[in-house]
């Protein structure tokens, strides 16, 4: 396996991985803090880094069924979240292409 490529982000408020400290996502890129996540609450962001992309799987959620595939930290390989790939209702299609980082598998870079 070749050597992993660490991207880290710019901003003064970085979300990282819990376990390693990767950075995952910048506080900039929240579209919503209001979401559930399988251990509790979780963020849904624009885009992420340093994670890798699982195989896509259909799950039934609060607000329907969703194609959705698990997102884990290139660096420690725990699954932090998932992104969603389709969503079969109408009013969801925003989700698409986002991601969900659970509050309980980051933490914030910055002093609150």
């Amino acid at each position: 396996m070749g050597k992993l490529y660490r991207q880290f982000l710019p901003g003064s408020k970085v979300y990282m991985c819990k376990s390693c400290d990767a950075h995952l996502a910048d506080f900039e890129d929240i579209i919503s803090p209001n979401f559930q996540g399988k251990h509790g609450r979780a963020y849904l962001f624009k885009k992420v880094v340093n994670v890798s992309v699982g195989v896509p799987e259909q799950r039934i959620m609060m607000t329907g069924l969703h194609t959705v595939a698990d997102i884990s930290c290139k660096i420690c390989q725990n699954v932090v979240g998932w992104k969603y790939e389709a969503a079969f209702d109408e009013s969801q299609q925003y989700k698409v292409g986002k991601f969900i980082l659970e509050k309980g598998m980051m933490i914030s870079g910055w002093a609150d």
